[in-house]
């Protein structure tokens, strides 16, 4: 309403009459005669004039707040002032007083107008004729006073009648504020958030939404080994599931392979195993089948399985995330300088960039039941991986009483059709403990085809884990980890594998390992600290690895130590060390060398350094040196790569010792809108996610539905607590993309986005529930308001002065009561955001009776008319009269 106004023509011309004319005019009026006091002093009396000054709190913003003037001095309303501030205060009936306390209750506060006196906690403070003006209506303390008693620093400005603010204590509205903006980012993350408009999932029986492609061709010109690499992946939902399939593409040939027609014949350029495909169907409203999942599967298999798996799936686990507590900490190597994404069934959790030698580690949020995690991976070049596991992380925690169960068959592509199976279940036995089961069956095992399996995850101590699991006649299981307040972990693990087992092709017999990690961060440097101690025990030998990880950042340098030892008797430990760093250089260069150091002897094994440059945002080059020194191989590398709005390309050029490469690539992906025949492109991966279009348009008619000949409306402004927001300036449409599927995100409507103040939204926040490979339509209905405004006059003998905060209540067709509104200290009151219609406008009769005042009429009817710019409708003005009494 505030903003509103602010906003509107009436608001702008009140605000330079404010700032100028009215100050010019009270100074040429205090050079003349002076006008009718409003308070009583001696001679020559001082001149007072009633109006309102714009109060200005850091943090807080700023309100109107009626104000007396004398000269150079301000005095402040002390109901209005406080009621901003959130003090809590009351004023006695005819004004003789304001009581309350101030910030606390232990700090009561009397302002007595009668006896001139504040009486604050234990102190009494006597006013003198400069502090205080009392009127019928309020009373008014001095800046000086406000600063003086309470430690309200006010600064006042006659030139623009405003007045700044500053205290050291946390008011009152200040705390809400803050507390206000904690509980609702708080609400932000559990996805709390209170919206006007829930619009759920849909389930169409066909629609194809995404695609994605990518080519990469390779050129090695000494063998004439040339191939090319094709992907096409299209997403769309049959059936009411979500469907992906994705083809891929190499082209060899026979001339260019460097092995044997035998093995040739392994080589199919179009690879079954290569191929993805799967429909899901999702309706996690329903607890006991929440997905049905068919195609290429992913299953945690205890048996040791590296081929795809064709079959089907059936499960009540749903597909939102769900946190628990804790965190595993998960991490590998990639190449140096590439972004990582996690995924967590379907959900990004966090991203990092690897260090200069690669290394990356996410902290896993112990999630609820088993989850897929997926990791993708982008490089500088516009080279991209992906990687869908289905890890199960060792603490699979449920809710108290919560069953949860996952069934899978198929059949593995390993070229021999063996036929998988599994079933697995989980129950929520306390709020500590997870106790599971099942049984799966893999029929290429020649002995022990069926395997029974139980597990338990339990919370032994905030701080203490233990996962056990035994699977028969295959191997047993244990992992406990202790995180302490400092963050200081300890992980060991520990697994007994079966005699004779054939499940997995392992011929271990134990493994034994023991991390020991800690962060250490501080003003100058931050670094995570790894020690893994790793041993294999095989039947004839026993096999040892050390690693010593430090990767972090020293003054801005990044900084990857790695240090490995192997132990393998008889032969002497092998040890070395990986040492990589990453800086900037000037002119914005990234600079990564690296160096390979033996220890057995004491010499160089190899040395790397590459630097790279963004270029005019969108791109990047790179060029690249290398040494092996036990093989004397040197390699020299170029590359570019450049992201355009549709696709990203790039190329890559390595001459070595014996064999020079080219590399070609480009990627990107499109979305099809099939509700307004519209096709989005971009360069990044889109199948798997979906999004949302927003279509303002102008609600003529009221009916919050788009009907034939309403117009859109430009200028629309939104928020997303996710994904990326693209806005059409040319049909006035706004997308929201790279979404998760099946999750349900909040959507703010900026309330003051149009230039015409009568333009406003019923309905701002949005709670939308995402399909995948879908662009839903939300058309947004922006209705036209109308104005009104008028004055409430006390009737006098000789003039007519104006009643501030009295309550002037709307009601529609005279029965509906629609608005509310105070009464400014002149009497002026105006409201913004009345719909066309009859309405009647009508002043608390009760409230005028306190006030020992009466109105002639406490009703006005008016209309609202339907204009495409809004209505204004003024002159609604009252007149009261004091009650004499006898």
């Amino acid at each position: 309403m505030i903003a509103a106004y602010e906003n509107s023509t009436f608001g702008r011309l009140w605000r330079i009459t404010r700032m100028i004319v009215i100050p010019v005019i009270l100074g040429m009026l205090s050079l003349t005669v002076p006008q009718k006091a409003l308070a009583i002093g001696p001679e020559p009396e001082p001149v007072f004039y009633e109006t309102s000054v714009f109060v200005v709190v850091q943090g807080i913003g700023g309100a109107e707040i009626s104000a007396v003037i004398n000269n150079d001095s301000a005095y402040l309303s002390v109901t209005d002032l406080f009621n901003f501030l959130k003090i809590k205060n009351i004023a006695t009936p005819h004004m003789d007083s304001v009581y309350g306390f101030f910030i606390t209750e232990k700090a009561p506060f009397l302002i007595d107008k009668k006896n001139g006196v504040i009486r604050y906690g234990e102190k009494l403070t006597p006013l003198n004729k400069n502090d205080m003006v009392g009127t019928e209506t309020s009373i008014y303390l001095s800046t000086g006073c406000l600063s003086t008693v309470f430690g309200l620093t006010c600064q006042f400005s006659f030139r623009s009648l405003s007045v700044k603010l500053e205290t050291r204590q946390e008011l009152p509205a200040i705390r809400e504020m803050r507390q206000e903006m904690m509980r609702k980012n708080i609400s932000r993350l559990k996805g709390e958030l209170k919206a006007d408009t829930i619009i759920g999932p849909r389930h169409p029986m066909f629609s194809i939404g995404t695609a994605d492609w990518s080519v990469i061709a390779t050129q090695r010109p000494e063998t004439k080994a040339n191939d090319t690499w094709v992907n096409l992946a299209l997403g769309g939902m049959v059936l009411g599931g979500e469907t992906n399939v994705s083809l891929n593409y190499n082209n060899y040939a026979q001339s260019q392979l460097p092995f044997s027609h035998d093995t040739l014949s392994a080589v199919k350029p179009f690879d079954q195993r290569q191929q993805y495909y799967r429909w899901r169907y999702v309706n996690n409203d329903n607890s006991l089948l929440r997905q049905v999942i068919a195609g290429k599967i992913f299953v945690p298999s205890i048996a040791s399985i590296f081929d795809p798996i064709v079959g089907v799936q059936f499960t009540n686990s749903p597909t939102s995330y769900r946190r628990s507590y804790g965190s595993y900490t998960l991490s590998n190597y990639t190449d140096p300088g590439w972004t990582v994404e996690l995924y967590v069934n379907n959900a990004l959790v966090d991203y990092t960039t690897a260090d200069a030698a690669g290394f990356y580690t996410f902290q896993v949020p112990l999630v609820y039941g088993n989850s897929i995690v997926k990791l993708r991976f982008y490089g500088p070049w516009g080279e991209e991986r992906s990687r869908e596991e289905n890890i199960s992380i060792p603490f699979n925690f449920l809710p108290l009483h919560e069953f949860e169960y996952t069934a899978s068959a198929g059949v593995v592509e390993d070229g021999n059709n063996s036929f998988f199976s599994r079933l697995q279940m989980n129950y929520g036995a306390s709020r500590k403990l997870t106790l599971g089961g099942g049984v799966e069956y893999l029929s290429s095992i020649t002995k022990g085809k069926l395997m029974p399996f139980v597990m338990a995850s339990l919370r032994m101590t905030p701080n203490l884990l233990l996962s056990t699991d035994y699977t028969y006649g295959v191997r047993g299981r244990g992992i406990l980890t202790y995180r302490m307040p400092s963050n200081l972990q300890f992980e060991l693990y520990y697994t007994r594998y079966k005699k004779g087992q054939q499940a997995i092709i392992y011929n271990y017999v134990e493994e034994r390992k023991f991390i020991i990690s800690k962060p250490f961060i501080t003003k100058g440097f931050s670094f995570y600290n790894r020690l893994t101690l790793n041993q294999i025990i095989m039947p004839d030998t026993r096999y040892t690895t050390a690693e010593w990880l430090i990767s972090g950042a020293v003054a801005r340098v990044g900084v990857n130590l790695s240090t490995y030892a192997i132990f393998l008797k008889p032969e002497p430990a092998f040890i070395y060390s990986n040492l990589a760093l990453t800086f900037r250089l000037p002119g914005a260069i990234i600079a990564t060398p690296q160096l390979q150091y033996q220890y057995n002897t004491n010499s160089v094994m190899a040395m790397r350094c590459e630097l790279g440059k963004y270029l005019f945002r969108h791109g990047y080059v790179n060029v690249s040196y290398e040494h092996n020194y036990k093989s004397d191989i040197t390699n020299v590398g170029v590359g570019l790569r450049y992201d355009f709005a549709f696709s990203q390309i790039g190329f890559a050029a390595w001459k070595g010792t014996n064999m020079s490469t080219l590399v070609e690539s480009a990627r990107g992906s499109l979305i099809y809108d099939d509700k307004t025949r519209s096709v989005g492109f971009s360069n990044r991966t889109s199948i798997g996610t979906g999004g949302v279009v927003l279509v303002p348009f102008l609600d003529l008619n009221g009916n919050d539905r788009r009907d034939p000949g309403e117009p859109k409306a430009y200028g629309l402004k939104v928020n997303c607590n996710a994904g990326r927001i693209l806005q059409n300036l040319h049909d006035t449409t706004i997308r929201i993309v790279n979404l998760d599927p099946y999750e349900y995100y909040f959507i703010e409507l900026a309330k003051n986005s149009f230039e015409n103040v009568a333009w406003q939204i019923k309905k701002p926040a949005i709670s939308v529930a995402i399909d995948p490979n879908q662009m839903k339509l939300i058309e947004v209905p922006i209705s036209i308001m109308g104005e009104v405004s008028g004055k409430l006059l006390l009737e006098g003998q000789d003039s007519q002065n104006g009643m501030g905060r009295l309550t002037v209540s709307f009601y529609k067709n005279d029965t509906t009561l629609v608005a509310r509104t105070q009464t400014e200290s002149d009497g002026y009151f105006d409201y913004m955001g009345l719909p066309p219609g009859a309405y009647t406008a009508r002043i608390d009769a009760v409230q005028l009776q306190k006030q020992g005042m009466k109105a002639d009429v406490v009703k006005l009817p008016f209309n609202i008319r339907f204009r495409m710019e809004g209505d204004v409708v003024e002159g609604l003005n009252f007149r009261v009269r004091k009650v004499v009494t006898e």
